[in-house]
């Protein structure tokens, strides 16, 4: 296992990107692209302090239904974040570059986003804590 402070590094980093995003939404700003983008790059982390936690393969990647299967491989049940992964995945790309598919950013999207993304940190750090990874 990983040491726990590493693994602690993840999830503050995560939960930074995870509450900078909520802060923004609650206050009614109107930039859902990028709120959107750190409610995904908060699920990513959060992911990934997983994968250092078991000390899985490590991928530099940002696809997080890839992220998600490698959690899968240690622990099951987390196979049942797909959906969320899914969705957020879609605000990777898109919200930071010119695209040319139609993107609708929008609050309750970006609610949807948020919902997702707290569902990943609760799913993590309770498998997390369960298996005595102290953080």
């Amino acid at each position: 296992m990983a040491d726990p402070r590493v693994v602690r590094e993840w999830l503050t980093k995560a939960d930074e990107d995870y509450n900078f995003a909520k802060i923004t939404l609650a206050e009614d700003n109107k930039y859902y692209s990028q709120i959107c983008f750190h409610f995904q790059q908060a699920a990513e982390k959060y992911l990934k302090a997983f994968i250092v936690a078991y000390d899985l393969e490590f991928e530099k990647i940002h696809n997080l239904i890839a992220l998600v299967k490698i959690c899968g491989k240690r622990d099951a049940s987390l196979l049942s974040l797909m959906e969320q992964c899914e969705m957020l995945n879609t605000a990777y790309i898109d919200t930071r570059y010119p695209v040319h598919w139609p993107t609708n950013y929008s609050k309750e999207k970006a609610q949807k986003m948020q919902d997702a993304a707290g569902k990943i940190a609760q799913t993590v750090k309770e498998i997390l804590e369960k298996g005595g990874v102290k953080f």
